[in-house]
């Protein structure tokens, strides 16, 4: 009888406070805004952050409320723009298209080690040791910082340095935020040339470090016909506003860190992976 009344105590309480958190919910909940709901639909999911915001459903709250463009969800592209856009009933100006690229081409031909690291098996870590192990030391150490961060998947290491597989590249930025030798930019998905060299030493020191290393001779900035290379700090630097990619300024490189690239196009649409 002791058990009886007990399970029957126990069941009341848990019957009361279940019709309590029913009333307090039916009368003190916020009711779910229904225009994020649907903004938030549209958004790949991926939450990367690129937007400047935590993730997918603080990004959509603020476009629902007026607080953000929605424009600014770098996966999703121009497709979700348009999409927020029309949804919203405002016109969008379509994003840039921007991919990560590696400013380094120290592979382990090119390169040589100053030193064994046996610490923690982060760049950031081995970075705070006199500037990392390598010969170089503003090139990729390759421990993968940028490979770990990227919710593509689209980063691996090779030969000792960072590699990204453009046509799995989101333009997130978190790569590039993560880098501590800021050897990685997101660049314009139209770039036709770049510098794959990240070295601010001189000529003679920079080559010593690294044989693919970019030397500061001004070649290419001599050459460009339209004025969209300049040698700052001993490296060259692209203004892609200016560069037609003629190719000049690659054929007349001495060191070869000035490459003529291709990105193939990114992903048409992000349907696939939409995670509501």
């Amino acid at each position: 009888m002791d058990i009886l009344i007990a399970f029957l105590v126990v069941g009341a309480i848990g019957l009361a406070a279940g019709i309590l958190i029913a009333v307090v919910s039916r009368f003190f909940g916020v009711e779910e805004d229904q225009r994020v709901k649907a903004v938030r639909a549209c958004l790949p999911g991926v939450n990367c952050g690129a937007c400047g915001y935590k993730g997918c459903d603080d990004y959509a709250a603020a476009v629902a409320e007026g607080n953000a463009k929605p424009n600014l969800c770098v996966p999703g592209a121009e497709a979700t723009a348009q999409e927020l856009g029309a949804l919203l009933g405002i016109e969008v100006e379509p994003p840039k298209d921007v991919v990560a690229y590696v400013h380094c081409n120290g592979n382990c031909e090119a390169t040589s080690k100053k030193a064994e690291y046996a610490g923690i098996s982060t760049c950031s870590a081995a970075a705070m040791l006199y500037g990392g192990p390598n010969a170089c030391s503003h090139g990729c150490m390759g421990f993968g910082d940028c490979a770990a961060a990227c919710p593509a998947g689209a980063i691996c290491m090779k030969d000792g340095i960072a590699h990204v597989d453009t046509s799995r590249c989101l333009g997130c930025g978190l790569c590039e935020t993560i880098c501590p030798k800021h050897i990685i930019s997101m660049v314009p998905q139209k770039t036709i040339a770049a510098v794959m060299c990240n070295s601010k030493d001189k000529g003679a020191d920079a080559r010593k470090a690294c044989k693919n290393a970019c030397i500061g001779c001004m070649k290419c900035e001599k050459t460009c016909p339209n004025g969209a290379i300049a040698v700052k700090n001993n490296l060259a630097q692209i203004d892609y506003a200016k560069c037609t990619g003629c190719g000049a300024c690659v054929a007349g490189c001495p060191t070869g860190c000035l490459k003529k690239i291709f990105f193939p196009s990114l992903s048409e649409s992000f349907e696939d992976d939409k995670v509501n």
